[in-house]
């Protein structure tokens, strides 16, 4: 399990539904990597995917943002795909500017809208 590449999944509070739906329309693909995302959004992806299994971390502004980067700057996740919501202020928000800054650093594939998802799922399944 250790080689199979990881997904980390994130989604902001009005962004959690469209992940889910993105999630599901590309569960066949998801299922062929291990996926880690933060608590609410992992409750509503295994919701919606009953066949994935993910690793449930910390809600994101309990400290499941930082966990997510502590596993990119060790090499564990291969690829983010972070819905966030630019139209409502967070109050963690320094906590999602690291996350995108690791993310950026060790030049991993990030999306941070469903359009740019679309297009790293279609690399992944190459």
């Amino acid at each position: 399990m250790a080689d199979t590449p990881c997904i980390a999944l994130i989604a902001h509070d009005q962004k959690k539904q469209d992940l889910a739906d993105f999630a599901r329309a590309h569960e066949a693909v998801l299922a062929r990597y291990r996926i880690v995302a933060t608590g609410t959004t992992g409750g509503r992806v295994q919701e919606a995917c009953p066949s994935l299994v993910v690793t449930r971390l910390k809600s994101g502004p309990l400290g499941g943002d930082q966990q997510i980067g502590a596993l990119i700057a060790t090499g564990e996740v291969d690829m983010l795909i972070f819905f966030t919501d630019p139209l409502t202020a967070m109050p963690h928000d320094v906590d999602v500017k690291a996350l995108m800054r690791l993310a950026t650093v060790y030049d991993i594939p990030m999306a941070l809208n469903r359009a740019t998802a679309e297009q790293l799922i279609v690399f992944a399944q190459s």
